[in-house]
């Protein structure tokens, strides 16, 4: 059951991986705005809480949709929770390190 639910989480992570914010080449997840990913294997659901580079963001709606949406596309996953937050609020800290070098930034 663990390493089911380390699978799960790790096909939760690859999705992520596959939004990009509009404005900033990088995707969510390597961006650091994925502040938590919470996955019950029992009733197959992932609580994520997230947020957006700036509160303003233009896309914002569009960008926690395609989370959401590419959440629940993973198999495994039959229902998806998204909490937006802006707190703590997103700094270039929170990037990764696959983020800064792809950004120049290393």
């Amino acid at each position: 059951m663990a390493d089911e639910f380390l699978q799960l989480e790790t096909k939760v992570i690859e999705a992520l991986k596959t939004v990009y914010d509009p404005e900033i080449p990088v995707n969510v997840y390597d961006l650091g705005l994925i502040y938590e990913i919470n996955v019950d294997e029992e009733k197959h659901k992932v609580r994520l809480v997230m947020t957006l580079t700036a509160p303003n963001c233009p896309v914002a709606d569009s960008i926690v949709q395609e989370v959401k949406d590419k959440v629940e596309a993973v198999e495994g996953v039959e229902e998806v929770e998204l909490n937006l937050t802006f707190d703590p609020p997103w700094s270039r800290e929170m990037m990764s390190e696959e983020a800064l070098l792809e950004l120049g930034l290393l």
